[in-house]
């Protein structure tokens, strides 16, 4: 006590920190998906992996992570060539985490089915705890059917991938325990139109070629290998360049430089130089888009996955804070208002989650159903283009409920605010996503029959939703529109999907209450803004059920 009748020592009415519980039991829709898709065997891993990321120790870590960053050391003190990046202790505590749970390779190495639906459940646990970590978990991922397409690197790389331990020594990859993988696709001049890549790849044997060249981002530059595009006699192709050639020496890949980015800042993103660096050519020649579209596509998923992901965790800061906080003699969580907030909220959270893991149960599924992957395909870009792009609109909405609180840095929410954009741009933006569904419906006419055949069946499972197909098929009947309507068509593709996998996997107040907020022709365009609360007590737990 200092002065009369004042207490400046104690400060009430403030909410304990979100540490100490399990993200995976405490999501019901989670739990629910998983097992309605087909990964039910995985959840004692996911449980596991749960308390491990909701502890205070790997909370802790995803902060640490963000606060001393990756730094670039291009040479030693003597001016010999390094290119090397450190990083904090706690981002390797992350990855050895992950890695040893197979967050990166449970897809690939399980005999049970529903492997994707386990990868993108343990991915999406990861996820929440740190932005930047995962990017080099789901390249590595990614990176397998791609290698697939050349028999012989597959056999020498593919048992290094999928180890579950991780080895993060700059040193040759015949020597590790483990490797990880990166991307470098783009160039200052291009951008995402990878056919104007200048970077040129020499052939100089069987298979064996030299790069000279520039990317403008090369992805998780620590990475032991990196997939990279380059014109060859014949055209755009896809190599694999290592850090170390195969006698032990240092590829000559030169780092220019770390991007200094909005957020993924745990995760190194740079700039390369290759001066003549050894590759091997991944398929043939020519066929570079095509052979690096099998990773790409693969990291398509991993975003929507993350989206999802982070869009939850934010929203568990924020269920948590108006449970705890109190305001005009209540808690924040009993006002009306705030109910119908966090329920809209929750209806989005619910749908990216589950729209997220029907695209990892296409994915199991397309192994065995060719109609399967041609819904896949289609579906993949439109799962990134909704997923990525709603939550990073949410988030604002989230960071409001906890007012400054979640403004200032000592909260997730800044951290969590700033990376969730990275999913909406990495892997092709928005519009990329839509034109992708125009191409596909244009030379794949496969994919969009699966598609259609899809809608008809979920068509009469709500009259909303019939209606809403209706407009749809209203607006394909017209093609001359289609690429300045792109985004129009990909918006109604998205919501049908997830209203119809939430009428078939969710419960019936969840189902309707999405229908009527997201459906209708009236529908309010910001959250909380719902006519009809019914159960919102039902929706809110069903993302966040813990204390």
């Amino acid at each position: 006590m200092s002065g009369p009748g004042f207490d400046f020592e104690h400060v009430g009415n403030q909410v304990p920190v979100l540490e100490h519980y399990n993200t995976f039991t405490t999501h019901p829709v989670l739990q629910h998906t998983l097992q309605a898709y087909g990964g039910g065997w995985a959840a004692p891993l996911a449980t596991e992996l749960g308390q491990l990321m909701g502890s205070h120790e790997f909370q802790e870590a995803g902060t640490l992570a963000n606060t001393y960053l990756p730094v670039l050391h291009t040479h030693d003190r003597f001016g010999n060539r390094l290119d090397t990046v450190t990083y904090h202790p706690a981002y390797h505590q992350m990855m050895t985490a992950a890695i040893r749970h197979q967050v990166h390779s449970i897809a690939w190495t399980t005999r049970e089915k529903g492997g994707y639906v386990a990868h993108s459940v343990l991915s999406y646990l990861k996820q929440q705890i740190d932005e930047g970590s995962s990017c080099p978990l789901t390249m590595t991922f990614a990176v397998v059917p791609s290698l697939q397409i050349s028999p012989d690197i597959a056999r020498e790389w593919l048992p290094l991938v999928l180890s579950t331990r991780y080895d993060e020594r700059h040193i040759p990859y015949t020597q590790k325990n483990g490797v990880t993988f990166g991307m470098a696709m783009t160039e200052p001049q291009g951008g995402s139109d990878v056919r104007a890549n200048i970077t040129i790849a020499q052939s100089v044997d069987n298979g064996i070629y030299r790069i000279t060249g520039r990317k403008w981002f090369c992805s998780a530059p620590m990475s032991d290998a990196f997939l990279v595009l380059a014109q060859a006699p014949k055209g755009l192709s896809c190599f694999l360049v290592p850090r170390f050639t195969p006698d032990g020496t240092k590829n000559q890949l030169r780092f220019q430089r770390l991007k200094d980015k909005l957020g993924n800042r745990s995760n190194a993103s740079g700039e390369v130089e290759f001066h003549g660096a050894w590759a091997r050519i991944i398929g043939e020649e020519g066929r570079g888009i095509a052979n690096i579209m099998e990773m790409v596509r693969h990291t398509r998923l991993d975003c929507a996955v993350g989206s999802a992901a982070t869009l939850q965790r934010a929203l568990a800061e924020a269920i948590h804070h108006c449970k705890h906080r109190h305001t005009f003699g209540k808690s924040l969580l009993s006002h009306p208002l705030m109910q119908n907030v966090l329920t809209d909220l929750a209806l989005e959270s619910a749908a990216a989650t589950t729209f997220a893991m029907r695209l990892a149960k296409g994915f199991d599924d397309a192994k065995t159903d060719e109609a399967a992957l041609h819904f896949t395909r289609i579906a993949t870009a439109v799962g990134k283009f909704w997923n990525t792009k709603r939550a990073v609109l949410a988030m604002g909405e989230i960071v409001e409920c906890l007012g400054g609180n979640g403004y200032v840095e000592t909260s997730i929410l800044p951290r969590l605010y700033r990376d969730v954009p990275v999913n909406a741009i990495w892997e092709g933006s928005g519009n990329i996503q839509a034109l992708d569904v125009l191409r596909a419906m244009h030379k794949e006419p496969h994919s969009m029959e699966a598609l259609m055949h899809y809608f008809q069946q979920g068509a009469r499972l709500h009259p909303l939703l019939t209606r809403h197909l209706e407009g749809l098929q209203q607006l394909l009947s017209h093609p001359a529109d289609y690429e300045r309507k792109a985004r129009i068509i990909v918006e109604k593709i998205a919501l049908a999907i997830q209203a119809i996998e939430l009428i078939q996997t969710s419960s019936s107040t969840m189902a309707e209450m999405f229908c009527q907020a997201r459906l209708r022709q009236d529908r309010q365009l910001t959250w909380g803004a719902l006519e009809e609360m019914n159960g919102w007590e039902e929706v809110v737990s069903s993302v966040y059920n813990g204390e």
